[in-house]
């Protein structure tokens, strides 16, 4: 490719990171599919985006495929490919989108594993006392009360949680906010945290959850945490934080039955994406079925 097509991809990025406000983990991995696409047209000796057609990106695709990429990686990037075409279709610079019609392969849905109530039960009894502790078993009840993605928790700040009306203000992706409740056990040991986070930093600091240094929390430590008190704890599963989500759900789901209401609670976009827990409870829903509707079960003979 060219340089001044290059370029472009930069451009692009820029735009995703300015004007769309996406994370710098999304803008990378959107600057690594386009990278990998301008290696492609350089082998196939195409010289600048114009030239793309749809049979370039179904070929583009096959590639992928043949190199072992999975179906949802390849999704992956078609869809920043899409994404970049919409945007210099917007600069004058294309006059199509050859991505608009290629259909990606479909991956395999796969069900979210989640933890049963008794697990659940018994990864949140954790026992002992110490700022850590304490905070450990704040962020464990958090993510379960309220079905937190893990870069939100980390991002919280104490001013987002309203501990008077059991609230907290989660920041989503795509920066879109939602009000989520907290629960009475969550709220013991949030207060019992905010006590002794005092002990670790200033009142001055933001955020809610800090390190022995006062810094904020990483990602990466609270995975660690996580998956050290399901070891503690005796959870034989590989417990992450997002299977404290999907808990939430799967759990939330099975007594209220509300389908839109753990979408909003969630933060899902779309709610196709919020119905693969409805595979988790199908046996539940079914015995429901047998025992309300009126016509599901055969009169009884006389």
């Amino acid at each position: 490719m060219r340089e001044t097509d290059l370029q472009d991809i930069e451009a692009f990025i820029s735009h995703l990171a300015i004007e769309r406000r996406l994370s710098p983990l999304t803008c990378n991995n959107y600057r690594h599919d386009l990278h990998t696409l301008a290696d492609w047209c350089g082998e196939q000796k195409l010289d600048e985006w114009q030239q793309l057609d749809d049979e370039h990106f179904r070929a583009f695709s096959a590639s992928c495929y043949r190199k072992g990429l999975s179906a949802r990686s390849i999704q992956r990037r078609l869809s920043a490919s899409r994404s970049f075409f919409r945007y210099l279709l917007r600069e004058n610079k294309v006059e199509r989108n050859p991505v608009a019609s290629v259909s990606a392969p479909k991956s395999r849905k796969r069900l979210p594993g989640n933890l049963d109530a008794d697990s659940m039960g018994r990864l949140l009894d954790i026992k002992g006392k110490g700022p850590l502790v304490v905070r450990d078993r704040a962020i464990l009840e958090l993510f379960y009360s309220s079905g937190l993605r893990l870069a939100e928790l980390t991002g919280l700040n104490i001013a987002d949680l309203d501990l008077a009306d059991r609230l907290v203000r989660v920041t989503g992706k795509g920066n879109k906010e939602r009000i989520v409740p907290v629960g009475s056990k969550a709220i013991d040991a949030l207060q019992a945290w905010l006590t002794q986070r005092l002990t670790l930093t200033s009142t001055e600091d933001a955020a809610l959850f800090v390190s022995r240094n006062g810094t904020r929390l990483s990602r990466r430590a609270v995975q660690q945490r996580v998956a050290h008190w399901a070891k503690q704890q005796g959870i034989s599963a590989r417990v992450y934080p997002h299977l404290l989500r999907h808990s939430f759900a799967t759990h939330l789901l099975e007594s209220s039955h509300d389908l839109r209401g753990v979408q909003e609670l969630l933060g899902h976009a779309n709610i196709s994406t919020t119905q693969v827990y409805t595979h988790l409870d199908f046996q539940h829903l079914a015995q429901i079925y047998d025992e309300t509707h009126p016509r599901a079960r055969a009169k009884s003979k006389d």
